[in-house]
This record gives C-alpha cells, sequence and structure tokens, in this order.
C-alpha cells in the first residue's frame, strides 16, 4: 500500500469526521443563542406585563385618592366626616401608597419622578385635608384652598400617565 494513499484516505476520513463535528458545534452554538434571545424576549414580554399591570394599578389609584379628597371637602363643608367617610379616605390613601411602592420597585426613572410629583403633592392635600378635618389648619389653610390643591392634582396625573404611556411604547399626545 502506498503511504500517500494512506495519508490522503487518513486526511479525507478525518476532514469528513471533523466537519461533521465543527456542524454540530455550529448547530449547538446556533441553538444556544436562539434560546437565549427567546429567554430574553420572554423576559422583557413579563417585564413589560409586570410595568402594565403596575402602571394600570398606580393610575387608577392615583385618580381614585384625588377623587376621594375632594369627596372628603365636599363632606367636610356639608358636615362632620363619619367612621365611613373617614375609611373610604384611608382606604384611598393606602391603596395608592402600596401601588406607589410597588411602581418604585419596577418602574423606570422617567415614569418615577413624574409619579413621584403625583405622590407628593396627593399627601400634602390629604395632610392639608385630615388638619381641616382635626380642626387644626396651619395659616392660610381653608376649605377653598384645599379644594384648589386638590383640582391642580389631575394635571400631574395625567404627566404621570403620559410618562407611563411612554415608558410601555404606547406614545402618543397628552
Amino acid at each position: 500500500m502506498d503511504i500517500a494513499a494512506v495519508a490522503i484516505a487518513v486526511t479525507g476520513v478525518a476532514g469528513t469526521l471533523g466537519a461533521a463535528l465543527l456542524t454540530q458545534r455550529g448547530a449547538e452554538r446556533n441553538k444556544r443563542r436562539e434560546l437565549e434571545l427567546g429567554q430574553v424576549f420572554q423576559e422583557r414580554r413579563e417585564n413589560l406585563a409586570l410595568r402594565r399591570g403596575c402602571y394600570t394599578q398606580l393610575y387608577r389609584d392615583a385618580r381614585q385618592f384625588a377623587t376621594a379628597l375632594s369627596r372628603h371637602l365636599h363632606v367636610l363643608r356639608d358636615r362632620t366626616p363619619g367612621e365611613e367617610d373617614v375609611r373610604a379616605l384611608e382606604e384611598a390613601k393606602d391603596t395608592h401608597r402600596n401601588h406607589w411602592s410597588e411602581a418604585l420597585m419596577v418602574a423606570p426613572d422617567a415614569v418615577i419622578a413624574p409619579g413621584g410629583e403625583v405622590n407628593m403633592a396627593l399627601t400634602r392635600v390629604y395632610a392639608t385635608v385630615k388638619r381641616l378635618e382635626q380642626g387644626d389648619p396651619q395659616p392660610g389653610e381653608t376649605l377653598h384652598s384645599a379644594g384648589e390643591a386638590q383640582h391642580e392634582l389631575w394635571p400631574l396625573i395625567k404627566v404621570m400617565r403620559h410618562a407611563m404611556r411612554q415608558d410601555l411604547g404606547v406614545g402618543g399626545e397628552f
């Protein structure tokens, strides 16, 4: 047998086996990349769903808290608030606070900033309403000034909603 023929045969077999091995490794690498991309896509989808749910609750609760403050101011104008009136306001405040805490963990800074303004404004109006309810207002605090402050919540809530929609990719005008 000719050594050259053996060398060519060995080279041919080695090349064939090597090509199969390289093809298999390439396929495994592509499959691994495909799985990683699928996982990244799934995580992004889950994160988006989490933020969407959180934003929906926070937006709804901010509106409900603002509305509860308005109702409480109307009650204060007409009569002394009863237990049910106080409880309704406290529940709206607590619900908003809980969802605001959740948003702080999942929302980007572009949403946290306007959300923080809404939260601070709601807290300020709430504090004023409670001082008025208890008959211990600070200088200049009246039912009228509290009503004006409560009315100023709505544009802030609208800005927060816009930031949330932008983050979710829902864009659009105010």
